[in-house]
């Protein structure tokens, strides 16, 4: 497996894996499927052209996008210390291996070198190996949001949780 930046070139394969997350696990994201299928391809690659929200993405050794995440830089005054990790995925094919990891390493790694002193992010209640991944990272809990997300009219709360960049 192998971690990089994804690119524009990279666009269609994001996508597809973007839009599998979302249907497969619609309770584990604040966007939602049909809304994200039903906006134009193109939107991806801008996306992923973003100097603002770059990408990671893992690729297994035929070069199959297996995993994603995302950084979004704050960029008020005030918020500019801090980014919010967004968009974290790794497909069934890909688990347990140490993908999830190795994607947070690469963002917290572009994290310290872009000077940012602090990361956010948010996890469904109950995602045991999420919140697990992320607590491995460094990342502790400071809140809960209750009803942060509904879905098929259930409700799901997201646990808030911050790390600081060394």
């Amino acid at each position: 497996m192998s971690i990089r930046r994804l690119t524009p070139d990279d666009a269609p394969a994001f996508r597809e894996l973007r839009l599998r997350a979302l249907r497969e696990h619609p309770h584990a994201f604040t966007s939602d499927w049909e809304e994200a299928s039903a906006r134009p391809p193109e939107e991806s690659r801008q996306r992923l052209a973003s100097v603002g929200v770059p990408f990671w993405g893992a690729f297994d050794e035929g070069g199959v996008l297996t995993g994603m995440v995302g950084l979004e830089c704050a960029s008020g005054v005030k918020q500019r210390h801090k980014g919010r990790v967004v968009a974290m995925y790794v497909s069934r094919e890909a688990a347990g291996r140490g993908t999830g990891r190795d994607l947070l390493r690469a963002l917290m790694l572009h994290a310290a070198a872009i000077g940012l002193t602090d990361l956010v992010l948010t996890v469904t209640e109950g995602n045991a190996s999420a919140l697990r991944l992320y607590r491995e990272a460094g990342f502790t809990a400071f809140g809960t949001e209750p009803r942060a997300i509904v879905v098929d009219g259930n409700p799901y709360a997201k646990v808030h949780m911050h790390f600081r960049v060394i």
